[in-house]
């Protein structure tokens, strides 16, 4: 079984496509209260307040939503070159390339679906401009005074034409151990949730049911409280944010949450899982059947047919 603390630190960014920048760029900083830390080119990097890294987010304009990049910072210099080389012996293609401000050499590659995955080293800690210090010292930034105030990027739910695979990849290259999973009758895995860390997920795969590769489900905001997704739920009907389901409670991982859509078109999870760790060494696979499944959420919230449908960049 792979270690609950590997060659993988944590997710570190991602790079966000949208068709709409102006209105993206409005979501995430009036509504959620990221903070802008530079521009290049078509991109605003943007940072949550308890994130230490240069951004947590790199919004992209383009001519469609989805997702271009997901950045995973290794645990050394050793440990990069080590799933560096994993990647090499798995016959995966990649690239060495320095394009992001405050982040170091990266090795660009991908899974087996197509989603592009940057692992690296190299950080650039950030330090707080006097208007943005905080009160105490071992935080990086003060936290905003309007909007959600989200904490830090959380996780990122790709959609997959086969899950199994690109899975197995996460697992077996990068290194992460799956905690949950959804399997449908037939055998086949609908869904895995894993971890590099002691977070019960950093990055899931859920099926695509339009047989597509590379789109993206949803990317997530962790916040302090279940009380601060209650408000993002009123700020977002407030300033004619579409909320397509929550809040409300997940049955799988236990996480309080709200799902939005930015107005590039990309869902939007606000969550509230920092109570659920997996500290055990040995935690075991759950497997959730797809009777169990058929039940809803935690609560009973039946899962709307758009969570299985809507997905970016939007196919016909």
């Amino acid at each position: 079984m792979t270690p609950p603390l590997g060659d993988i630190a944590h997710l570190g960014h991602v790079e966000l496509l949208t068709p709409d920048p102006d209105r993206s760029l409005w979501f995430f900083t009036t509504i959620l209260g990221l903070t802008e830390n530079g521009r290049s080119g078509d991109s605003v990097h943007l940072r949550t307040w308890d994130d230490y890294e240069h951004h947590s987010l790199t919004l992209t304009a383009h001519s469609t939503s989805g997702i271009r990049r997901t950045a995973l910072r290794a645990t050394s210099e050793e440990a990069l070159h080590r799933r560096v080389k994993e990647a090499g012996a798995a016959g995966l293609p990649g690239r060495w390339a320095e394009d992001e401000p405050g982040i170091g050499p990266l090795y660009v590659t991908s899974d087996p679906d197509g989603h592009e995955l940057a692992l690296y080293w190299e950080s650039e800690w950030y330090e707080a401009p006097p208007e943005l210090a905080p009160g105490l010292k071992n935080q990086p930034q003060a936290k905003p005074a309007h909007g959600v105030g989200v904490r830090r990027l959380d996780h990122v739910n790709f959609l997959a034409s086969d899950v199994a695979p690109n899975a197995a990849f996460t697992r077996e290259v990068l290194g992460a151990r799956p905690t949950e999973q959804i399997v449908l009758d037939t055998g086949r895995p609908a869904a895995q949730w894993l971890t590099f860390t002691n977070k019960s997920y950093d990055i899931v795969y859920t099926e695509d049911w339009s047989g597509s590769r590379g789109r993206l489900h949803h990317i997530a905001f962790a916040t302090d409280t279940r009380e601060d997704i209650l408000r993002a739920a009123d700020l977002c009907l407030d300033n004619g944010v579409h909320i397509e389901t929550g809040p409300h409670k997940h049955a799988i991982q236990q996480t309080f949450f709200l799902y939005v859509y930015e107005p590039g078109g990309n869902r939007v999870e606000l969550c509230n899982p920092l109570t659920r760790l997996v500290l055990a060494p040995d935690w075991p696979l759950i497997t959730w059947t797809q009777a169990e499944r058929a039940k809803g959420q935690a609560w009973g919230l039946k899962t709307i047919e758009s969570f299985h449908t809507h997905g970016t960049p939007p196919i016909d």
